[in-house]
């Protein structure tokens, strides 16, 4: 993969709590806007913001599974600031809600220490 590439993934993957402009993420990499841009969707697939709302929404389900946070604080730990985008998303990517993602991960987690504690 591209050293370039993978320095912005990289980050993106440390920064996820900012808004990270295009502008600002080619700077960084010392190319053009259109050019990373160009170079980002040829190595990974996808645009750098369709690659950087994917981090977000994996790291918002490992909070999910992983502590006791609320949605606004899980929003404010990956950089999401409309509830309703963060829904949205969400549930494109895992087919329910965060609410319902964490309340069937919460029903599972029970059923499996029950069975364990058996």
């Amino acid at each position: 993969m591209d050293q370039r590439v993978q320095a912005i993934t990289a980050l993106m993957e440390r920064h996820l709590h900012r808004d990270l402009s295009l502008e600002e993420m080619a700077r960084s990499v010392n190319l053009s806007s259109s050019r990373l841009r160009h170079l980002f969707k040829a190595e990974i697939g996808r645009s750098p913001a369709e690659y950087l709302k994917l981090l977000r929404m994996q790291r918002a389900r490992e909070l999910i599974e992983t502590t006791f946070l609320t949605m606004k604080q899980i929003m404010t730990e990956i950089g999401v600031k409309d509830k309703g985008h963060f829904t949205e998303d969400f549930k494109k990517l895992y087919d329910l809600t965060p609410a319902q993602y964490a309340a069937r991960h919460r029903s599972a987690s029970l059923l499996v220490k029950k069975a364990a504690a058996k």
